[in-house]
């Protein structure tokens, strides 16, 4: 890839760091389509409670306006990492974000529950190949070492700051309107977009070699039934013919996914690293968090808005803390990991969430946030800030030529793992049986068993970090490379 924005060999000489003005619009440019990406993950589930008043959704088909999104990202993320190497960068990126841009705008006018759903299910698609496309735009622009390490810290402050800055915005644009969530989006788009054309450097040679379009297939369609299957559940029952048999059509698609990523000539991903016990247990843990917190915040936006009439603004602000916390951890979770290694950072960080979320079941019906609220909102936002040594630990003794491949293999255990833990989550919380009529205490007898649910996934994920991650400080007893303070067991 050659471009006049990529750096002279002079330049990279004197100050790598030192870019000129073509090369800082275009990293600017590649962070605002990130910042957009967490911009709609936090956005959307502010402005829930409004949507379903207006269009008369319940709580199973609210579920999905999260779950689209994150299961169209997660269930085709390796595929788009994949794509752009084959049909350029640029190329791809420009046509992702230009899809992202037109489901933003269908998704803000239109009206009918499968549509809406559908353009979220898009925009994570869209998102699936923007993110790591952007992401190996910005590793071959920049040259290895400090202008690469600076390039992502901005790259990851950025994608941190869209997730914090879309909770205040969800809060102001749902005051205005729910449909305005939607519609924030598209002129920020527009405006990448142009930029992009504009900035980012044209394709060189592609690689050569093919898709796993069959894999890729097999993969979405069995995690999209398997949430389905689990929503659905209490509903038609579990042990009812429907159930057992998604269930079965479940297992049927991933034993054809298995097979075919052993046959085909360009597999989507190569199942041999997902015997990496570093890359397994950083997946287990991102699973923890992630499905604990995308379930623990769709109760808690559900339950202040809607039972307790609290404002969007008002819960926007008052879980602004965790969005501040994933955006300081850009900044000092390096520090942390080089001080302590990455298992202390995890395991100390999920139990600290865990002991949040046991903290916030001391809801009430009348909560007082400074003194109920806050101290465990602020507990649940240091998990967090784990999230860096998370990443750290997965690509840890993985070999050179699979770093992305075990990086995409993280993000789509994180996205495709909240999508289950939060359907889990709706399944619990619909059984209760209490409609819109019931009292704010038989509301919160019935979110509780969901809150209790989401608890109990980071207790068993910081009990696997203490018990896994801990006791890596004692002296190596098997051979193998140090890796900071851990050793590696051979493959």
């Amino acid at each position: 890839m050659t471009s006049p924005a990529t750096l002279s060999a002079a330049d990279q000489a004197t100050d790598p760091t030192r870019w000129p003005l073509r090369l800082w619009g275009m990293l600017i440019t590649l962070c605002i389509v990130l910042f957009l990406d967490g911009l709609d993950v936090s956005m959307i589930g502010v402005a829930l409670p409004s949507i379903g008043a207006e269009l008369d959704l319940d709580t199973s088909t609210l579920q999905w306006l999260v779950s689209g999104y994150i299961l169209g990202y997660g269930g085709l993320l390796l595929l788009g990492g994949r794509t752009a190497d084959l049909l350029g960068r640029r190329k791809v990126f420009l046509i992702a974000l230009a899809v992202f841009a037109v489901a933003s705008l269908v998704g803000g006018l239109v009206s009918d529950p499968a549509l809406l759903i559908a353009t979220r299910f898009i925009k994570g698609l869209a998102a699936a190949f923007t993110a790591p496309t952007g992401l190996s735009i910005i590793t071959t622009t920049f040259a290895e070492g400090k202008a690469r390490n600076k390039a992502l810290s901005i790259y990851t402050v950025f994608g941190a700051g869209g997730y914090s800055m879309g909770l205040l915005f969800g809060g102001l644009m749902t005051g205005v309107g729910w449909r305005w969530t939607f519609l924030l989006p598209v002129p920020i788009a527009v405006a990448a977009l142009i930029a992009a054309f504009a900035l980012v450097p044209r394709d060189g040679k592609a690689e050569e070699g093919g898709h796993d379009l069959l894999g890729a297939l097999l993969s979405t369609a069995g995690m999209l039934l398997l949430v389905y299957t689990v929503v659905t559940a209490p509903e038609v029952g579990w042990t009812s013919v429907r159930t057992l048999g998604s269930f079965l059509a479940v297992i049927a698609l991933f034993a054809a996914f298995v097979i075919t990523e052993q046959r085909v000539q360009h597999p989507l991903i190569r199942l041999g690293i997902l015997r990496k016990a570093s890359l397994l247990r950083a997946s287990l843990a991102i699973i923890a968090v992630a499905g604990s917190y995308f379930s623990w915040q769709f109760i808690v936006t559900l339950y202040m808005q809607d039972t307790l009439e609290w404002s969007a603004l008002k819960l926007a602000m008052a879980l602004l803390p965790v969005g501040i916390l994933v955006v300081a951890s850009a900044f000092f979770s390096e520090k942390l990991i080089d001080r302590f290694g990455t298992g202390p950072v995890i395991a100390v960080t999920m139990s600290v969430m865990a002991i949040g979320y046991l903290l916030f079941l001391r809801l009430d019906t009348a909560p007082d946030y400074w003194t109920m609220l806050l101290p465990a909102i602020l507990l649940i936002g240091i998990g967090w800030v784990g999230f860096p040594a998370i990443n750290v630990q997965a690509t840890s003794g993985i070999d050179d030529d699979e770093q992305g491949l075990a990086a995409g293999v993280l993000q789509t255990s994180m996205q495709v793992g909240a999508a289950i833990v939060l359907a889990v989550t709706t399944a619990i919380v619909t059984s209760g049986g209490h409609g819109q009529s019931a009292t704010p205490q038989q509301m919160l007898d019935t979110y509780r068993p969901g809150l209790e649910f989401a608890a109990g996934v980071t207790i068993v994920g910081a009990l696997l970090a203490l018990t896994v991650f801990l006791p890596r400080f004692r002296k190596p007893v098997v051979d193998g490379p140090v890796v900071e303070d851990k050793v590696l067991e051979p493959a």
